[in-house]
Parts: structure tokens; sequence; C-alpha cells
């Protein structure tokens, strides 16, 4: 070797992509000024409390469906997208995911 100490790489921020997606898409529409911050993570807190979620979470699947259920309350309430459209696309993208060989991009049909 040439002298370099190894560095092990990164543990992964989100478990998932969607993880990731639904956090870069509230980050957002947070800097467009769609809701402030303030506002989300009190939307937030309550949506975990409904949940019953009274531990730490690390930022796995239960986290994340709760996240992704105040942002379809946010844009519910602002008439972005009803809780029929956003119940609509999330299972199209379900069969779409379901469908999808593995190793290729999951892809919505027309």
């Amino acid at each position: 070797m040439s002298g370099c100490p190894e560095v092990a790489a990164p543990e992964p921020v989100f478990a998932e992509p969607w993880h990731a997606q639904v956090f870069a898409l509230t980050v957002h529409l947070n800097e467009a000024g769609r809701f402030t911050w303030g506002a989300w993570v009190e939307r937030f807190s309550a949506t975990l409390q409904r949940h019953g979620v009274s531990r730490d979470l690390d930022g796995g699947e239960d986290y994340f469906r709760a996240w992704l259920e105040t942002l379809e309350l946010f844009l519910a309430e602002e008439g972005a997208a009803s809780r029929a459209e956003a119940e609509v696309m999330r299972s199209r993208w379900e069969a779409a995911y379901l469908s999808t060989p593995h190793g290729e991009s999951v892809r919505l049909s027309d």
C-alpha cells in the first residue's frame, strides 16, 4: 500500500432511495416557500404522536412512512394533491416497482 490509512466507506444516510427522495422533495418544497420548516416539524411531530411513536427512530421505514404521510397531508391541505390522488400515484408506483426486473429503473406507464 501507499502508506495511506484505509478509510471505511461511510454508511448510507438513507436506507432506501425513496427515503432520500421524499426527504429531498420536502426540503425543496420548504425552500420554495410552500411551508416553513417550523410548521413541518410541528406537523411531523403530530404524525409521529398519532402513530404512537415514543422511541428513538433510526430513520427507518416507519419514520419515512410517517414523513410521507405528513407530506401528503400538507399537499392535500394546500390543494396541490388530494389524498385520493396521492393514493392513486402510490398504487401506480407500487405496480411499476413490482413489475420491474431487478436492477432496472422503475418507470410509470402513461
